[in-house]
């Protein structure tokens, strides 16, 4: 079994993976992620969400020359807006006023890189997430709780902003932050079973 490396401080991802009873070990990535964020102009959703994805999890991988280490990069998407993580509360309140009444797509990257050989393997995940309806004041009083201010889309939906979502289509896992079902696939091109791996 190599050991497997999680490249994100994320505390929802480690979670996730303790969700599965996955063993693995920390090592954020250094990556700036606001000058790795602006890629190209005709980049999609999903080819952003990998590119980071993969960047974040070389970066770690090369740093550290063992196991397999997961990267992931979630985006918003509505209307062609991309929206990541909100740069401060009025950035949040407007990204938030944005979804609301509407249908939005969540797009996961996720990457798995061989720290040895530098092989990786990347897909991207998407749900969409009906936000219900709702004014100003309810998008200030929940920004006010300092959630949305490190989410991408300004919301969690694990958390205090469920009570901001109508209702998904697709991957729940994918819309915290690490598609679960995918990330078992790509560890499977690298003979590991999240079955075979789990721990009580």
């Amino acid at each position: 079994m190599p050991e497997i490396i999680l490249a994100s401080a994320s505390p929802r991802r480690a979670a996730l993976l303790r969700q599965i009873g996955l063993p693995f070990i920390l090592h954020p990535s250094a990556l700036d992620e606001d000058r790795a964020w602006s890629g190209t102009g005709s980049e999609s959703p999903e080819a952003r969400a990998c590119r980071l994805a993969r960047v974040k999890a070389e970066e770690v991988a090369a740093r550290l020359g063992r196991g397999l280490v997961i990267g992931a990069d979630t985006i918003v998407t509505c209307d062609g807006i991309i929206f990541g993580k909100p740069r401060d509360a009025d950035e949040a309140r407007e990204t938030l006023l944005r979804l609301a009444g509407r249908t939005h797509q969540v797009i996961t990257g996720v990457a798995v890189v061989e720290g040895a050989t530098g092989r990786s393997e990347v897909a991207a995940a998407g749900t969409a997430v009906r936000m219900r309806a709702f004014g100003p004041a309810e998008a200030a009083a929940y920004v006010a709780t300092g959630e949305p201010l490190d989410k991408a889309g300004a919301y969690a939906i694990q958390g205090r902003g469920a009570l901001l979502v109508e209702g998904i289509e697709g991957d729940y896992s994918n819309v915290v932050g690490l598609p679960l079902t995918t990330l078992a696939a790509l560890l499977r091109r690298f003979g590991v079973s999240v079955w075979g791996a789990a721990q009580e």
